[in-house]
């Protein structure tokens, strides 16, 4: 499952559909992480923060700042119910893996 949504001033992701589908309700333990320049949360009793009591997912500002998020920038988020994780994926992400789809698409050559 997957959504386009942008950030708000606080680092929250607008979008709540896939929190739905992940089954996080308010209170539920996540972890958050940056790997690879992608932003991963997976739910975990270990997890530091926390679906806020509104049911969104705050991206910390230490991560956000890592990928160089910024309030109103729209990101892909990606969700897989059954591991219990989603994938934040920042604009730079996205545009370098659609550039390297266009590439492979078009042989290397400019079109």
């Amino acid at each position: 499952m997957y959504c386009l949504t942008a950030l708000d001033d606080s680092g929250r992701i607008r979008d709540r559909s896939l929190l739905a589908a992940l089954g996080w309700a308010p209170g539920t333990p996540v972890e958050v992480c940056e790997r690879e320049g992608l932003i991963v949360v997976a739910r975990g009793p270990a997890g530091v923060f926390r679906v806020t009591g509104q049911g969104f997912v705050v991206l910390p500002a230490a991560v956000r700042h890592w990928c160089g998020l910024r309030p109103g920038d729209r990101v892909l988020v990606v969700a897989d119910p059954g591991a219990g994780w989603m994938v934040v994926h920042p604009p730079a992400a996205l545009e370098a893996m659609v550039s390297a789809v266009h590439t492979a698409v078009w042989g290397g050559e400019p079109r």
